[in-house]
């Protein structure tokens, strides 16, 4: 087991974290429209450095980076954190101590949102 130092952890926050935040938005893009093939319209997103936004028709999820941590929001009120690990996961999607791939919790917000 690799045992991380401060600047591992630095060079995580700084380096790979905006790489996997960009690898999350284009999941975004393609589960949604994936889950938009069927329909007249597809969802919107606007992307960048430090934010997500996904919009399908009244329906929108938040997605906002300070670091390895992401917090998100929907239209509805519900809300929560999480965090990029250094395996590429996300950590708080499945409760506190459990990860999630990327794809996974890309495809179940994008199914959710275009319900």
């Amino acid at each position: 087991m690799r045992v991380f130092s401060l600047a591992d952890s630095i060079e995580f926050g700084t380096a790979v974290c905006p790489e996997l935040w960009v690898s999350l938005a284009s999941l975004l893009r393609s589960y949604t429209a994936a889950h938009g093939l069927n329909r007249e319209r597809q969802a919107m997103i606007e992307a960048d450095e430090k934010r997500i936004l996904v919009r399908y028709g009244g329906n929108w999820l938040d997605l906002q980076r300070s670091g390895a941590k992401v917090t998100w929001k929907h239209e509805n009120g519900r809300s929560g954190e999480l965090e990029f690990t250094e395996a590429g996961r996300l950590r708080g999607a499945s409760g506190p101590d459990k990860d999630v791939e990327m794809d996974m919790a890309a495809e179940a917000w994008a199914r959710e949102l275009m319900q």
